[in-house]
């Protein structure tokens, strides 16, 4: 499998974010790989408080998080509908897992619309696994975290791939790379099943519709090419909306903004 993303889609103003933290991506353990799409880690050391964003993607994360003032702790983190901010302030770390969509139903069975829009406690997941918080964010070198995340990890890894979580992963891989597929029923067509099939599958293996896989991918890549000048209506298009209206009422949705105010704000911000 490839190593790690390099881009920075769905984090709103990654310049500014890496201006202020560093942030890193690794491969995980070669067993882990067809579950876990990469680890990403954040350090930081901040003289005055910062606000993280980012447009979630539709993963599971595992996050180990080492916060001023809230200690060490860890949630697993289900598909986030709406923006997603947390303020980064003094000195902290995260360290995270990004499961490949659908995989992490390997790991914790059941329908994964249970997580959705949740963050729960670790033990409430996974119970008797306290110890990992310590072993994952103590040491120093990142090294010794990858190696302790795996380690974690490989211990709650199943004996076998499910090829159903493994196709839904690669539609929603499709999906991603694919601005041809607009509509639900055109993925379905792909997947070889009825649309109600399709959201069957898309509810118990990543607690999503596809509907909402399709338009989250579209403001991912609406955000990262915002910018002065842009061209809405035919932007739209090119990201498959029947007109900008569209484009503008997803994007209000998920930012909280419509695009105008976004790229006003960001331009002010730089």
């Amino acid at each position: 499998m490839a190593g790690p993303r390099k881009d920075t889609r769905g984090i709103v103003d990654p310049g500014e974010l890496m201006a202020r933290v560093r942030f890193r991506r690794f491969e995980a353990a070669r067993a882990l790989r067809p579950y876990v799409e990469n680890y990403w880690f954040i350090d930081w050391d901040l003289d005055e408080p910062y606000e993280s964003r980012v447009v979630p993607h539709p993963s599971v994360n595992v996050v180990f998080q080492r916060m001023e003032g809230r200690g060490d702790f860890c949630v697993v983190s289900g598909i986030g509908m709406d923006l997603f901010a947390i303020k980064l302030e003094g000195v902290g770390r995260v360290c995270g897992a990004k499961f490949r969509a659908g995989l992490f139903r390997a790991f914790h069975g059941g329908h994964q619309a249970e997580l959705t829009d949740r963050e729960v406690p670790l033990g409430e997941v996974f119970p008797g696994t306290s110890e990992a918080v310590a072993r994952v964010l103590g040491p120093d070198d990142e090294r010794d975290r990858v190696a302790a995340f795996d380690a974690f990890l490989l211990g709650l890894a199943p004996a076998s791939v499910d090829p159903v979580a493994v196709r839904v992963g690669e539609l929603v891989d499709r999906v991603r790379l694919d601005r041809g597929l607009r509509r639900v029923d055109e993925v379905a067509a792909v997947a070889g099943t009825s649309v109600r099939g399709l959201q069957r599958l898309f509810a118990e293996y990543l607690g999503v519709s596809p509907k909402w896989a399709i338009m989250r991918y579209r403001v991912h890549e609406a955000v990262e090419l915002a910018g002065p000048g842009t061209d809405w209506a035919r932007l739209a298009a090119e990201l498959g909306y029947s007109d900008q209206a569209h484009l503008v009422r997803d994007f209000r949705a998920t930012l909280g903004v419509s695009p105008a105010a976004f790229v006003r704000a960001s331009t002010t911000r730089g």
